[in-house]
């Protein structure tokens, strides 16, 4: 079923894919070694985060756990998926050590920092296959600089359960400790849709249904939303805009500050963040940096659609195709098929892990400014798959 991998080079053998069509098709994903583990993290009480306002500081703490072992894996590369209040990844078992200091340090952080609980596990692959799931993987080429990775199998979602249960925890590593979140920012204002709302898709199989029936009814999702302009993209071809100072300012500066003091940290960026607006908004280079070039890259790059157990969307969505969405999905639904949740907001965040500006992997997570995926997620679990519910963004 899988192979003894002692090194990241299963991951790095893994089949590139330019078409997201080809995230529905079971031969795309290639099964985990065995002696591999899934890393997950969410953050507790994340729905009642949202309703106080702090969804960006809660998509801040989700793309940090992944900016942190980014930053430990020391350039290996490894599969990774946001989920916007956590996320998930998978490692091989010479990293567990490092992984396991830096996510217990981004559980400290989130603490400290926001006063967030974020919990964190480690579950070993061959776990997940003795409970009857699996956990395979598949590429996605998002642009010519990055690539995303693909879940499928159930095995992400047993391991977030067991971790909701308190199986496989992470400890909290010690007071005053910072994890290593060079690159995680916020700069970009929220993004506005142009063809009618920001609108969160959430949709999971039902496990005793059909797996053909399944990819049957994924696909026709992805097709419908694909004929939406630039396949529903909410991110502008030139990139979002800009002001100054950023919106997200604060939140970058609690992830790059480490024992410094915060307000050193924010003169430093308030200074830094000053020349960089001035070249957006001039489009002047400064050395080998181009601002026109990041921000037409930082579109092609963006991470709004992907497979994680099921189907993960966030799209700039015309009221037609919204009302044809939501017929298909109860159809599929009352046939037994999947569950799903939708939430409509007028806004759309990006929180951005950026290696080197100079460089095309900077990665830019999409997720809707009014709640996204945790509200679409809370309608789901109290059964309302008819109502899509609208949020200011």
């Amino acid at each position: 079923m899988s192979q003894q991998s002692p090194a990241p080079d299963f991951y790095r053998d893994v089949k590139l894919n330019h078409s997201f069509e080809a995230m529905v098709d079971a031969a795309s994903y290639a099964p985990l070694p065995e002696d591999w583990f899934i890393g997950v993290a969410d953050v507790k009480g994340s729905t009642a985060e949202v309703e106080a306002g702090r969804y960006k500081v809660v998509n801040t703490v989700g793309a940090a756990v992944i900016s942190a072992q980014i930053n430990g894996a020391n350039g290996a590369p490894f599969p990774f998926v946001f989920g916007g209040d956590g996320a998930a990844f998978a490692f091989w078992p010479e990293h567990e050590n490092a992984v396991r200091m830096s996510l217990s340090a981004v559980r400290r952080w989130a603490l400290e920092e926001f006063g967030i609980q974020l919990r964190g596990a480690i579950v070993p692959v061959a776990e997940i296959r003795k409970a009857g799931v699996d956990v395979a993987v598949a590429r996605y080429q998002a642009s010519s600089g990055v690539d995303y990775a693909m879940f499928e199998g159930g095995g992400v979602s047993w391991a977030e359960r067991q971790m909701k249960q308190g199986n496989f925890c992470v400890e909290m590593a010690p007071v005053g400790t910072f994890p290593d979140l060079t690159g995680l920012s916020c700069r970009w204002t929220p993004i506005r849709p142009e063809n009618g709302v920001i609108l969160s898709v959430l949709v999971l199989p039902v496990a005793s249904a059909p797996a053909e029936k399944i990819a049957e009814m994924m696909r026709s999702i992805v097709t419908l939303t694909g004929k939406l302009q630039r396949g529903g993209h909410p991110v502008p071809v030139d990139g979002p805009s800009t002001s100054w100072p950023p919106a997200g300012l604060d939140l970058e500066v609690h992830a790059s500050r480490g024992a410094s003091s915060f307000m050193k940290r924010k003169i430093r960026l308030l200074a830094d963040t000053f020349f960089a607006w001035v070249l957006f908004k001039t489009g002047k280079k400064a050395g080998r940096f181009d601002p026109v070039h990041y921000a037409k890259t930082l579109s092609q790059n963006a991470d709004f659609k992907k497979f994680e157990d099921g189907l993960k969307m966030t799209l700039d969505c015309d009221p037609t195709t919204q009302a044809e969405l939501e017929i298909l999905l109860k159809s599929a639904a009352d046939k037994g098929l999947i569950t799903f949740g939708l939430f409509a907001q007028d806004e759309a965040l990006m929180t951005c892990i950026v290696p080197s500006p100079l460089a095309d992997n900077h990665l830019h997570f999409i997720d809707g400014a009014a709640g996204g995926y945790t509200k679409a997620a809370t309608k789901m679990k109290s059964g309302v798959k008819n109502v899509i519910q609208t949020g200011a963004g």
